[in-house]
């Protein structure tokens, strides 16, 4: 099932940039974003409704329900490209990217926020790294964020639960820590049950060990968006 909602989420994304770069070939980057916003935000959602729901990739559902589409919906694809670069240029281990109106980032052990085995508490490389972050969205005040926890498949179902819930909630009271509205935030935890790699495996269990994030647009921006485009 990952695979092939993987494979999905691929074709659909390339069918909607080959339409939007055939439809609008003298477009700037803002214009083809409002064409993309306009026709993929509702294909893809069509395509992984079902299991977006089941929870396979809650992250992503995220982002898909917020799509507001059209030229609205390009204006806040803008914005968002400069947040993501934002966010590659002061943490380049982050796993970041661009999907529809809103972005997805992932934090694995390798990509600057970890925590010592069995612990929850932010500290060392973590912190400096969420420092980052929490400068960003000052910078991008308009935009609400899903922190989402996970863990590997080592030990039992319940206590991996458990850590990820911690874990989430203790990425989130960072931020909120260093001066970020607690209104913008959303926490969730789903222990091991949304891996993105194969747990048999060493390198596959350390990428599953993550927090990943969802930032969309609040209702702010989108009321903005929609003024800029006169609907």
């Amino acid at each position: 099932m990952k695979n092939n909602l993987k494979k999905s989420i691929l074709t659909v994304l390339s069918f909607a940039v080959l339409f939007s770069c055939s439809t609008v070939k003298n477009a700037n980057h803002k214009q083809k974003g409002a064409v993309v916003g306009a026709t993929s935000g509702a294909v893809i959602g069509g395509v992984l409704g079902n299991n977006v729901g089941k929870g396979n990739n809650t992250a992503l559902g995220a982002i898909i329900g917020a799509v507001v589409g059209g030229v609205a919906g390009g204006f806040i694809g803008d914005r968002m490209d400069r947040q993501a670069e934002r966010i590659e240029e002061e943490i380049p281990g982050a796993e970041v990217t661009r999907v529809g109106e809103g972005i997805n980032v992932t934090f694995n052990e390798e990509a600057g926020v970890y925590f010592d085995t069995s612990k929850s508490n932010v500290k060392g490389t973590s912190a400096q790294t969420l420092n980052k972050l929490a400068g960003i969205f000052k910078e991008y005040p308009k935009s609400y964020i899903l922190v989402e926890g996970h863990t590997d498949s080592a030990g039992p179902e319940d206590y991996n639960m458990k850590l990820s819930q911690q874990r989430a909630e203790s990425v989130t009271n960072y931020l909120i820590a260093q001066g970020i509205s607690n209104g913008r935030f959303t926490t969730k935890w789903y222990g091991e049950l949304q891996p993105k790699a194969d747990n048999s495996t060493a390198e596959g269990k350390s990428k599953n060990r993550r927090v990943e994030l969802a930032i969309v647009a609040n209702e702010e921006l989108k009321d903005e968006a929609k003024r800029k485009a006169g609907q």
